[in-house]
């Protein structure tokens, strides 16, 4: 894990500064500011008069310490700034994951189950449907329907102005506000875990396993949920685990157009603004829920098949 965290730093690195634009020039200009003078100490300032690979060991070896460096625009640590961002992502990202897994593994397994039938055809076209809609059109067709038409859901942000004195009310106004990024977020991987799902079914229902466990007259949910879903789950298990990680990086696009406060939105203000702590910061906060993504995944499939655990003679 730390070989890899090490890795994607200094990809990161290369890629931030590979990018067009010079913070500095930036800053310089949005304050009026054209005293080469003043822009040589403003790069001292920000460590950026120093060379490349010397301002990249800095960087990995503050990042290795907890440090994420301070924020050239806002002048705040890089870390308060995701960590008061990080659980409304967090909440987004969940949220939509949880969706995902339910409806989609629900409807592929119903799906997988009446194999042939029009609840299939119907289920295979649905989610084949989501699965080709890029998720930010989908995203403005809720916010059509649901908040310009209906008027039901809150279109944008994660509270209202005027914020309820209860913390229930706050709660309800929270979810309120999340419907629309939930289901925006979730519907393309529900539709993922759909085919998947369907797919595994159909694959470890023909077994001898199945047709014994059938012979035997077990009751058709003990069949389904203890032989066919279990062995069914690991392909489905490897699929969550590379996409939760995913999930937080491609919840950009969701929270620009919900105007969502999350370190998706917060990436995309430091791209547009050349802010490099920021940048990298996000970055690795992103690489290390990926990775460890990976590590609960691993740890799950001992959890459903032991044979994973079994070490070669």
């Amino acid at each position: 894990m730390l070989a890899a965290i090490v890795g994607i730093a200094i990809v990161n690195f290369g890629l931030v500064h590979l990018a067009p634009g010079d913070p500095v020039r930036m800053l310089a200009g949005e304050g009026g500011v054209a005293d080469a003078t003043a822009i040589q100490q403003a790069r001292a300032e920000f460590g950026l008069d120093r060379p490349l690979p010397v301002q990249l060991a800095t960087q990995i070896g503050r990042t290795l310490t907890g440090d994420l460096g301070r924020s050239f625009r806002q002048r705040r640590p890089v870390s308060d700034l995701i960590l008061e961002r990080l659980p409304a992502t967090l909440l987004l990202t969940g949220a939509s994951l949880v969706l995902a897994i339910v409806l989609g593994c629900s409807i592929g397994t119903f799906a997988a189950l009446r194999h042939g039938g029009w609840a299939d055809r119907l289920v295979s076209v649905v989610a084949l449907l989501f699965y080709a809609t890029p998720t930010f059109w989908v995203a403005l067709l809720l916010v059509l329907v649901f908040s310009v038409w209906l008027d039901w859901l809150p279109a944008y942000g994660n509270a209202s102005i005027q914020s309820a004195t209860t913390a229930g009310g706050r709660m309800l106004d929270l979810l309120s506000h999340a419907v629309l990024p939930v289901f925006s977020l979730g519907l393309y991987h529900a539709a993922i875990y759909a085919r998947l799902t369907r797919t595994a079914v159909l694959g470890v229902a023909n077994s001898d396993f199945v047709r014994t466990a059938t012979a035997k007259g077990l009751p058709g949910w003990r069949i389904v949920a203890a032989h066919i879903l279990r062995n069914a789950s690991l392909p489905v298990v490897t699929l969550i685990g590379l996409q939760a990680g995913q999930l937080v990086g491609g919840s950009v696009v969701v929270e620009t157009i919900f105007a969502w406060p999350g370190i998706g939105r917060l990436a995309f203000e430091a791209l547009t603004q050349r802010d490099y702590p920021v940048l990298l910061g996000v970055f690795f906060v992103t690489s290390v829920l990926v990775i460890a993504a990976n590590v609960v995944t691993d740890i799950a499939y001992g959890l459903i098949d032991p044979r994973t655990r079994a070490r070669p003679a």
